[in-house]
This record gives structure tokens, C-alpha cells and sequence, in this order.
């Protein structure tokens, strides 16, 4: 008898997998369907986006049971463009705030001395 080459997940841990990133994805509708606003709505919505993509890598894409060096590789360099993506909103939001300061009005608003025709 010929063995099996490589290694056999239990069929019930991906139909697990499959429900909570349903549930997951009925979290994510939620935020929507409340109307939450702001801040807490846009973090909800990528804690949520979060939580099901690392699901789906760790169990449909098997980097949970790979060594630990691929496993850094994998997800090393995502995180460190998510790290430099923060610190790019932070100055960001820096930088607006000093133009605003400086201007005397917010970028996004349109000038007072502007006729509409």
C-alpha cells in the first residue's frame, strides 16, 4: 500500500474556517448596515478585512503548518508595508493639519472667494 505524500488536514477544520469567515463577513455587512461612522467604522471594517485574510492564509493557503522561515516570509513583508503605510497616515495627517494651520483653512474646503456663475 502506497503511503500518502505529505501531510492530511482534518476536513472538519476548513468547514470550521468557512463559517467563521462567513460570520466574519456578516460582521463586516453589520458596520454597514448599523451605520457606524468615523473612525471606529474603518477600523471595524480592516479588523474584520484582517482577521479573514489571515484565516484564509493560515488554513486555505496551509502557512500554518509550513516551516516558521516561510511562514516569515510570507507575511514579513506585508507587515512591513502595512507599518510604513501607518507611519505614511501619520505624517499625512501632520501635514494637512500644518497647511491648514498655515492657510487658514482646510484643503478640502473650497475657497470663500470663489463665485459660482
Amino acid at each position: 500500500m502506497a503511503s500518502a505524500e505529505g501531510q492530511q488536514h482534518p476536513l472538519g477544520i476548513y468547514l470550521k474556517i468557512w463559517v467563521l469567515l462567513f460570520v466574519l463577513s456578516l460582521f463586516s455587512y453589520m458596520v454597514d448596515y448599523l451605520h457606524v461612522q468615523g473612525s471606529l467604522r474603518w477600523t471595524l471594517v480592516l479588523l474584520f478585512m484582517a482577521l479573514k485574510a489571515g484565516f484564509i492564509m493560515a488554513i486555505f493557503m496551509h502557512v500554518k503548518w509550513e516551516r516558521m522561515a516561510l511562514a516569515l516570509t510570507i507575511l514579513g513583508p506585508p507587515s512591513v508595508l502595512l507599518l510604513l503605510i501607518f507611519f505614511m497616515a501619520v505624517e499625512g495627517n501632520y501635514t494637512e493639519s500644518a497647511r491648514v494651520e498655515y492657510f487658514g483653512q482646510d484643503a478640502n474646503q473650497e475657497p470663500e472667494h470663489v463665485v459660482h456663475h
